[in-house]
């Protein structure tokens, strides 16, 4: 854990990006991302079920075991622990520890605090390698009411630090900042909130991009594909067949001096 502490403590801060499949995880190292974050929005929706519904528990560890071994520190968001039960949650958290997982995201979802310190506290005593970030919903689902006391109350839990999606106004991140002395504390980035340098500026240690590049992904696909319907070529950056196919390669172990057949550019 030492290793992803370090960096919600380094110079700058901690920009997690948040990869959806083993692929966009290797992109994103491959570009120096030291620490790479899933989404629970992708897993849900690559299975076809619903976010926040506790259920993709075994989608979200499947995942977790295909990045835990990568080229970066991984941090896995894991919505609520999946259950209720503080032992099933820290049950989970030390299977993401096993799988290579470095941190954990816990929402509250606005249930109630103590049941959400209780789940932190069973993940601190069952997995107490993995970073604990602990995310409260007060902005996300709420106008805020309350977001002092539910981190009080995680970080009194053993939380390592603190996630609060939603809050975008630079004199409530920097009074939030303040009131936790050098608790890191995650901001969710939004396109219509302060940039990065912004959110470095108010004392956040720690931004994060959610669902933000899977939408984004998604829309370039479909946006592409409609192009090419009406006649127009695609635009932007695409990574090649051998780029993508070439750290598989190397991930699966079949680097092993063996021919390979031949493979057409795409596929």
């Amino acid at each position: 854990m030492t290793a992803f502490t370090d960096l919600h403590h380094a110079g700058e801060p901690l920009l997690l990006p948040n990869a959806w499949d083993h692929a966009s995880a290797l992109a994103l190292a491959a570009r120096g991302f030291r620490a790479v974050g899933t989404t629970s929005l992708a897993v849900a929706a690559a299975a076809g079920l619903p976010d926040g519904a506790a259920a993709t528990r075994e989608q979200t560890l499947r995942l977790a075991r295909t990045l835990g071994s990568g080229p970066f520190l991984l941090s896995v968001d894991a919505e609520g622990g999946f259950s209720d039960d503080p032992d099933e949650v820290g049950e989970f958290a030390r299977e993401l520890l096993a799988a290579g997982a470095a941190g954990v995201n816990l929402e509250d979802g606005l249930g109630p605090a103590d049941r959400h310190a209780a789940k932190i506290a069973a993940v601190r005593a069952a997995a107490p390698g993995l970073f604990v970030n602990a995310r409260t919903d007060t902005y996300w689902l709420g106008d805020g009411e309350g977001t002092t006391r539910r981190l009080d109350t995680y970080l009194r839990a053993g939380a390592h630090g603190v996630f609060v999606p939603g809050l975008t106004d630079p004199r409530e991140i920097t009074a939030l900042v303040r009131g936790l002395a050098g608790v890191p504390l995650n901001i969710l980035y939004s396109p219509t909130g302060p940039s990065v340098p912004r959110l470095a500026g108010l004392g956040v240690r720690r931004v994060s991009l959610g669902s933000l590049l899977y939408r984004r992904a998604l829309g370039a696909a479909v946006e592409a594909a409609a192009g090419i319907r009406a006649g127009r070529d695609p635009q932007g950056p695409a990574p090649s067949y051998e780029e993508i196919q070439a750290p598989g390669r190397h991930a699966r172990g079949q680097g092993d001096g063996a021919a390979s057949p031949e493979r057409p550019p795409y596929g």
